[in-house]
């Protein structure tokens, strides 16, 4: 039986994953610094192959023992997004770089290493901007600068897989509201309204079940795309903010959004992508925008204020 350890396991997809991997069979170890007080994974706390352990990838004392146990890893903990990055600069950097790097140096050259990045590292350009995983990066913010250069120190490294995620959507236990797709369906669904700036921006979108997948995908794979990269996106959901408040509207009738006349949005992000590679693999995305979106309603439900950020 295969162990794998999750750093961030209790976050916005880990929370997903690491049940699937129980229920797949796999020992796993998540390794979390709760920094957002969550209570995500007490309902598998009975599974007699799931450990938990409360620490900080940045005290390497600490983490070094579960990675020795590992025998596959799955670095999720981060300072994830533009707004908490600009926050706590010195937190992000250290954790998104720094301890991550130190990690992957840790390991042994049999281990394997599954690394979510970011496709948002392809940063910004024409409307037609069509980028697939060769094209050139121009991250914009810290948070994808940060992922590129561990995406570059994880290349160095035969037994690794490199995730370049698209923006992520969908409900978890963990619950992120600051992500666009959930931040525009529960504006839509509280307010009824948003004000969009420079709405024609594209960008591509992915179901956090679909980024599960992605990794079991990776898993069962792995002789086949190991020492590679692979965007894993929607390829029916390359769509601008105003397109993306169309699908919204579509479910929540008396949605009403703007374009701002002036005014620019700050994440200036805007592109195409292609998820040809990975598909060309076998994997295909289950989880389309409009699943994504009813799941969102019917969980706004439940949600009353909001503390589900990561800001």
């Amino acid at each position: 039986m295969q162990t794998i350890l999750v750093t961030g396991g209790a976050g916005y997809i880990g929370s997903i994953l690491v049940p699937e991997l129980l229920t797949k069979g796999f020992k796993v170890i998540v390794f979390d610094n709760f920094m957002y007080r969550q209570f995500s994974l007490g309902h598998i706390c009975h599974h007699p192959n799931f450990t938990l352990v409360r620490g900080d990838i940045r005290v390497k004392n600490d983490l070094s023992p579960y990675l020795k146990k590992a025998d596959i890893v799955i670095p999720l903990a981060a300072y994830v997004g533009a707004p908490i990055c600009k926050k706590d600069p010195v937190g992000a950097e250290s954790t998104n770089q720094t301890s991550t790097i130190d990690m992957f140096h840790q390991l042994s050259p049999s281990q394997i290493l599954l690394m979510p990045t970011t496709n948002s590292a392809y940063g910004s350009g024409s409307a037609n901007n069509y980028c697939d995983e060769n094209s050139p990066l121009n991250p914009i913010s810290d948070y994808a600068k940060q992922k590129v250069i561990v995406e570059q120190e994880l290349l160095h490294r035969e037994n690794a897989i490199s995730f370049r995620l698209a923006t992520v959507f969908g409900m978890s236990p963990r619950m992120r509201l600051d992500l666009l797709v959930n931040d525009f369906t529960w504006r839509a669904y509280n307010d009824r309204f948003v004000i969009l700036f420079e709405a024609h921006f594209k960008r591509n979108y992915i179901h956090v079940r679909d980024v599960v997948r992605a990794f079991l995908h990776g898993i069962d794979h792995f002789e086949q795309m190991k020492g590679q990269i692979y965007n894993v996106g929607l390829s029916t959901a390359n769509l601008s903010k105003m397109d993306l408040c169309k699908e919204i509207q579509k479910q929540l009738h008396d949605f009403i959004f703007i374009e701002a006349q002036i005014g620019e949005d700050p994440d200036k992000r805007n592109y195409i992508v292609s998820n040809d590679k990975i598909e060309r693999t076998g994997f295909i995305p289950k989880y389309d925008l409009k699943f994504g979106i009813d799941e969102l309603i019917k969980g706004f439900k439940m949600i009353q204020g909001s503390i589900y950020s990561n800001s």
